[in-house]
């Protein structure tokens, strides 16, 4: 990565590509303003400005191949739908979908393009997670006027689920079970249900059956929301040019860690106890990236997803599919 962020100059020695990265791997880590790492490098602050994005770039590029791998096969896919099984028992799930708000200053002559329906300016993260709090897709740099169900309806994420090009393997019965049914993703009330986009129960008027299913459909979707946690959130002093590639790199660096260091980060995490119990992980009371709107601009979903929901929520009733501690669980608020 080094010769991509080396510089050449006449007149004066050029920075080392060691502290570009140094500097640009503190800017990630704490979301110091520039003028903060200046005084901390005896760097001039509009340097660093003109080479954070340079190495975020370079990082993308040194990594992106290496980090982030959508599955693209039946196996691969049935990989990830397995781990989700066995660590958070929600079977079929292919990842957790969620969107999040990236604080950027206001940009100029932007108008109310940027500005969201929380009042501020950002671009959108949107990003499909697996079992292990790592990305496998992400979309980012949309506007932050933009609805949820617009990002994701003109991401290449959506095309590929509704016309099947994804790789998703073919129905199969779920465990203890004899109906093939449908692999998914799983998202919360900002998506459209279909047959491939699993979400809860509106939270209202629930029955018993449909609490449970809402309780095991949130221990898998938590997942996502763990995800962004760890990557925290600070409004970016900066161009959403720029803001993409420093949100690019902040992905990337949180996949690598992952491979790297799996369990450096789970003190982060939101953690289960015996009864399955939610304990809040330490990232809920630090800076936390702000949800998409959940108001839906169109519609909220197909005939073939509302009973493929019902029918999970009756398999996850039944002997076949509950958990011991699931009525425990219910029982008390969902976090």
């Amino acid at each position: 990565m080094g010769p991509s962020i080396s510089r050449s100059t006449k007149r004066r020695p050029s920075l080392e590509p060691g502290i570009k990265i140094a500097i640009t791997i503190r800017f990630l880590a704490t979301g110091n303003s520039y003028r903060s790492l200046a005084f901390d490098f005896r760097v001039s602050h509009n340097t660093i400005s003109l080479f954070i994005p340079e190495v975020c770039d370079a990082i993308v590029t040194e990594f992106k191949d290496q980090v982030i791998n959508t599955p693209s096969t039946p196996d691969a896919w049935t990989d990830v739908a397995n781990k989700y099984g066995l660590r958070w028992n929600f079977h079929h799930a292919c990842g957790a979908l969620d969107g999040k708000h990236i604080a950027i200053k206001k940009p100029k002559r932007s108008g109310s393009l940027y500005h969201n329906y929380k009042g501020f300016f950002s671009i959108v993260l949107l990003g499909l997670v697996d079992a292990d709090y790592k990305f496998l897709w992400v979309h980012i740099g949309s506007s932050g006027s933009s609805s949820d169900c617009g990002v994701f309806n003109r991401s290449s994420l959506e095309p590929a689920l509704r016309e099947g090009t994804l790789g998703l393997p073919q129905p199969q019965p779920l465990p203890q079970d004899d109906k093939d049914t449908p692999f998914f993703v799983v998202g919360d009330d900002a998506f459209p249900l279909r047959t491939y986009l699993i979400k809860p129960f509106p939270h209202r008027f629930l029955n018993h059956d449909e609490r449970v299913f809402n309780y095991r459909c949130s221990r898998a979707r938590r997942v996502v929301e763990n995800a962004f946690g760890i990557l925290a959130g600070t409004t970016l002093q900066t161009t959403p040019t720029n803001a993409k590639k420093i949100t690019k790199a902040c992905v990337i660096l949180h996949n690598l860690m992952r491979d790297q260091y799996p369990t450096l980060q789970n003190r982060e995490l939101d953690q289960e106890d015996d009864q399955g119990e939610i304990i809040p992980g330490a990232w809920r009371s630090a800076g936390v990236l702000e949800d998409l709107d959940a108001v839906a601009r169109g519609p909220r979903g197909t005939r073939e997803g509302k009973q493929l929901r019902l029918y999970l929520m009756h398999y996850y009733n039944s002997k076949a599919g509950r958990v011991a501690w699931q009525e425990a669980a219910i029982s008390r608020p969902l976090h």
